[in-house]
């Protein structure tokens, strides 16, 4: 009897121990994870910083017009910079417009640079594009926001190929379309005022022929009223 009390006390010494030695190593492997995964993400956050300030970019985009009206067309200019240590080039530059017609109808339209494309960019450079816009005849009154976007490639030196790059987009415009109403009343008062003109033209050729008619009459009077003894 004591030797198998001897045993199971052994026994039961050594499976405590395994318990322990088996907890304290879960332990030791979660820290171990934990660890991994903090310097994982401090990894990841580094580069896409670096990623953030070497970054293609569109750096300015304005409009030629500060209101459009219906049917009117026009042009974005934008500037495109390579904030890269290779060349890079421009393989599609557009502008993206949500508006509304008149009945209320949601419209997307897509517009794309006149430049003839794939256009290069030199390291540290900046380059200016224009896109051109044509509103429809019948769009709604009021502001839509143009989203400017660029897809790029870079300049792989190492290999000697071009790969894709940065796709760039600019959101801080605001194009202003005027109402229908104010369209009409612009051409009125362009109609009016051209009226006017008219009717002043009109009025100041009669004046100036009245003048010339009168002068013509009076000398006419004025010969025919001398003496005989005159002529």
């Amino acid at each position: 009897m004591p030797q198998y009390s001897e045993s199971a006390s052994c026994f039961y010494n050594s499976f405590t121990s395994m318990r322990l030695f088996s907890a304290n190593n879960t332990k030791k492997v979660k820290e171990m994870i934990k660890k991994i995964v903090t310097i994982m993400l401090s990894v990841l956050a580094l580069i896409s910083a670096i990623q953030t300030v070497t970054a293609t970019s569109i750096t300015t985009a304005s409009l030629d017009k500060a209101a459009y009206l219906a049917g009117q067309t026009g042009y974005i200019s934008v500037t495109i910079y390579n904030d890269k240590s290779e060349k890079i080039r421009v393989t599609e530059l557009s502008a993206t417009l949500n508006y509304y017609y008149a009945d209320g109808t949601i419209y997307i339209q897509k517009f794309f640079t006149s430049v003839s494309l794939p256009n290069e960019i030199a390291a540290g450079q900046s380059e200016n594009y224009q896109i051109p816009i044509s509103l429809p005849t019948n769009v709604a009154g009021g502001y839509t926001n143009p989203r400017i976007e660029a897809y790029t490639e870079i300049w792989r030196s190492q290999d000697d190929h071009w790969t894709g790059s940065d796709q760039p987009s600019y959101t801080n415009l605001k194009l202003y379309i005027e109402t229908p109403y104010k369209q009409a009343l612009e051409e009125e008062k362009a109609a009016n005022d051209n009226l006017t003109n008219t009717m002043n033209l009109l009025s100041i050729t009669t004046l100036i022929f009245a003048a010339a008619s009168g002068f013509l009459l009076y000398l006419a009077f004025a010969r025919r009223a001398k003496p005989a003894g005159q002529m």
